[in-house]
């Protein structure tokens, strides 16, 4: 793995280098509730089986698209059912979640797509016009960007190369 900007002038031990994890509760809630509701978006409803499997199924294609321990992955999106996902899915890949404000401008969402060194960008289409223009402004390489598109609020432009659903499918 390559040194980051992250890895300078911060020595480790026991109060800066605990993996903290949200891993431990989906998976044993899964377990111990697998049928109970997790998530309610619109008609849609997922239990937290199906939550975990989205999870990993997230999972397994970030890996697959190359993601490693300790890259970034990028999320800009509304409370939906990807962002939940991304929680628990970036997290199994030991790569780090940047969740990006959506009252950003472009300026701001560019300098911090490119500060944390964001190989996956995952976006609303809700947000297609900033996060266009953030990538415009983006200077060395631009992450793969995955549209999660909204039933609930359809006919937004795309920007991504590929829409969520295909991608963890």
């Amino acid at each position: 793995m390559t040194t980051t900007i992250y890895e300078h002038g911060l020595a480790k031990n026991a109060a800066n280098y605990v993996p903290l994890s949200p891993l431990s509760f989906i998976e044993r809630t899964a377990m111990v509730y697998p049928t109970r509701t997790s998530v309610i978006h619109g008609v849609r409803r997922f239990t937290w089986s199906e939550t975990y499997d989205r999870c990993r199924r997230l999972a397994s294609a970030l890996v697959a698209q190359g993601i490693e321990r300790g890259d970034t992955v990028a999320v800009m999106l509304p409370n939906v059912p990807a962002m939940v996902e991304a929680h628990f899915g970036v997290p199994m890949t030991g790569a780090v979640l940047n969740t990006l404000n959506t009252r950003l401008d472009a300026e701001a969402l560019a300098f911090m797509l490119g500060h944390g060194e964001a190989k996956v960008l995952i976006t609303d289409p809700e947000f297609a016009g900033v996060i266009g223009a953030a990538l415009e402004l983006l200077e060395g390489d631009k992450p793969l960007v995955i549209d999660a598109l909204d039933a609930e609020y359809p006919g937004s432009e795309r920007v991504g190369e590929i829409e969520y659903e295909d991608f963890i499918a």
